[in-house]
């Protein structure tokens, strides 16, 4: 049985590892560690940084109720005791991957990159192929009806305006 403080360090290791190097180190690594100019567009850099902040509280949100309501990590190797559907959970079930994606088009906009477009969409079909292949068929195996529930009532990637309240 995890404590919710193993939970916590895990989820936080889990952190730097996957979305500071999926959204943070390779953009920035691409984008020859930020040195590229700035959109010249106030509007793209405006959408930019609000895109990547929200993302940001996001995808803190989301480990936190990993942590603390699911009592695990978000990582394969230490999943949750509990399914994880509140918080943001209510309106989409990939918050991580969408708000990952979504601090990554904001790097697109503000440094007006393609390449960072195009790293974008890479990431983006890796990450449903992930969903599709290995994440939702373990999600059903471990859960079961609950899982089906509440993906049969909650989108994936794009956000139900109202929260779910359960089955």
């Amino acid at each position: 049985m995890k404590t919710r403080t193993s939970a916590i360090l895990g989820s936080a290791v889990f952190f730097l590892a996957a979305p500071c190097v999926v959204a943070g180190l390779l953009p920035w690594l691409i984008l020859d560690r930020y040195r590229l100019p700035l959109s010249m567009s106030l509007p793209y850099v405006v959408i930019g940084c609000i895109l990547i902040a929200v993302a940001v509280l996001v995808l803190l949100h989301s480990f936190a109720r990993f942590a603390l309501e699911g009592v695990g990590t978000p990582a394969p190797v230490a999943p949750t005791e509990k399914l994880v559907v509140g918080g943001i959970y209510r309106h989409v079930r990939n918050p991580m991957y969408v708000a990952v994606l979504s601090i990554i088009a904001g790097q697109a906009l503000l440094f007006a990159s393609w390449a960072v477009v195009l790293y974008g969409v890479v990431m983006g079909i890796a990450m449903a192929s992930f969903v599709h292949f290995y994440e939702e068929p373990t999600l059903v195996r471990r859960y079961g009806d609950e899982y089906e529930t509440y993906r049969r009532a909650v989108p994936g990637w794009l956000p139900r305006l109202t929260p779910w309240h359960g089955a």
